[in-house]
């Protein structure tokens, strides 16, 4: 009998899922609570896969032998709880598609920094010549790629949510960046749970795998410590220590591996700032470990240019600089943005709050924050966290007035940041359109 497979939510990750399950040669159904855009609506009907938009039958999900779910849907939706009650399995579409592929696997994760070393990575095996697809949180879903156009390595980005409801699959080389607290509102405001979620990324790992992470993470640490990983390992970390292999000494990245050890002058990073460094050393090491040449490395690790919304440089007027990090969807990530800029700014911060707590942020900001904007349509835990601690705070309730505001507040040599610590949704499609805006209203100063 044919396995009747259900998609919840028909964004990339979905429609992929739908479209390799149709190739599978099984019974598909697509569902989605919200509306399905116009190129993935045109991508199923192409296939003959019948959807949903705007509601969920129950009659035609709940006799589901399995269902692939979006990301993010969150566990507590009605209609994933009626699963979970009746015992139907639910995984990811990065899970899903892991079956039908016995391609290399090499996978990203982390609070921050996955995007930049995601798309490093893959520009440097690109750039070696391999055969390369992108997937995960960037690029084509991964399921789709393996449905109708198959590489032989895929470099993932995967998000906590992602990781959740995977189980068999196997990362060949699995990174793991930095752990901070991020999205606890989906984990019961349970930081442990949060940690587990990024650890599922090691699960399947041999001895034949690698397992590449930040040395000076204290979280990263105690887990690995506790759980003692079969992979080999490869710890990076700014300074050379016992066991790391991947470092900066005299001015040189030394990355060391069972292929040899790579060196470069670490000024020719193309990529500034310490978090980089970081993202630079993890990429290098996986680059080695798959045995790409030394020199197509150090070209690619020199000429790559970084990720729209992360740190984009937009404009310079009148002597101040306009820097676009809409990517910053966290407080952690909002730190790293604030050490890695020398001057004083003007930053704008605010959106939809994930339980945020800002005082990792709160001595960078005493120190180098000439003016807060608060952009969002509820600014008020902002305001009790930073009222009376800063003298210039003000609020923008689009990103037309808080551009305008930032433009008056800074001064000749002065940097205005977009680094929100927040998510987008309450004024902004999401974290590209809100970032979007920024530029746009920045380049017409």
């Amino acid at each position: 009998m044919q396995k009747r497979v259900v998609i919840l939510g028909a964004g990339e990750s979905g429609t992929g899922a739908a479209i390799l399950a149709k190739a599978q040669q099984q019974d598909v159904f697509v569902s989605d609570f919200s509306s399905i855009l116009p190129q993935y609506k045109k991508a199923l009907d192409l296939r003959g896969i019948p959807w949903e938009e705007g509601t969920h039958t129950e009659a035609l999900i709940l006799n589901a032998d399995e269902v692939v779910k979006s990301p993010g849907i969150p566990d507590k939706a009605p209609i994933i709880q009626q699963l979970i009650s009746k015992k139907v399995p639910i995984i990811s579409e990065i899970e899903f598609a892991g079956r039908y592929t016995s391609s290399k696997m090499i996978c990203i994760t982390g609070s921050n920094g996955k995007t930049t070393t995601t798309s490093l990575l893959y520009h440097i095996l690109r750039e070696a010549g391999l055969d390369v697809g992108l997937a995960g949180n960037i690029g084509k879903s991964l399921a789709w790629q393996v449905a109708e156009e198959p590489h032989g390595i895929y470099v993932i980005e995967l998000s906590s949510f992602q990781l959740d409801n995977m189980y068999d699959f196997r990362a060949h080389i699995a990174i793991l960046l930095n752990i901070t607290p991020d999205h606890l509102d989906r984990y019961d405001n349970c930081m442990q749970n949060y940690i587990h979620s990024k650890f599922r990324i090691i699960q399947n790992q041999t001895p034949e795998d690698a397992f590449i992470f930040w040395n000076d993470d204290p979280i990263i640490m105690q887990e690995v410590h506790k759980l003692k990983p079969q992979a080999t390992l490869y710890p990076f970390a700014q300074k050379r220590a016992n066991g790391v292999k991947g470092y900066i000494d005299n001015k040189q990245i030394l990355l060391e591996t069972t292929n040899g050890t790579f060196t470069m002058e670490q000024d020719l990073l193309a990529l500034t700032g310490t978090h980089n460094l970081y993202n630079s050393l993890a990429s290098g090491i996986a680059a080695k470990v798959l045995d790409i040449q030394d020199e197509k490395i150090r070209a690619s690790l020199s000429d790559f240019i970084g990720v729209e919304h992360r740190l984009e440089k937009v404009v310079r007027v009148r002597g101040v600089d306009y820097i676009n990090d809409s990517k910053a969807t966290n407080v952690n990530s909002c730190w790293y943005a604030l050490e890695s800029i020398s001057t004083k700014i003007v930053l704008i911060l605010g959106g939809t709050d994930k339980g945020n707590d800002y005082t990792e942020i709160e001595e960078s900001v005493k120190n180098k924050v000439r003016a807060l904007i608060f952009l969002g349509k509820d600014n008020s835990k902002l305001h009790a966290f930073f009222d009376g601690k800063m003298d210039q705070i003000e609020d923008a309730h689009s990103m037309e007035e808080a551009v305008n505001k930032a433009y008056k507040l800074a001064q000749k040599g002065d940097t205005v940041l977009l680094s929100p610590c927040c998510a987008s949704f309450d004024l902004f499609k999401n974290y590209e359109d809100r970032g979007d805006q920024f530029k746009m209203y920045a380049r017409n100063l």
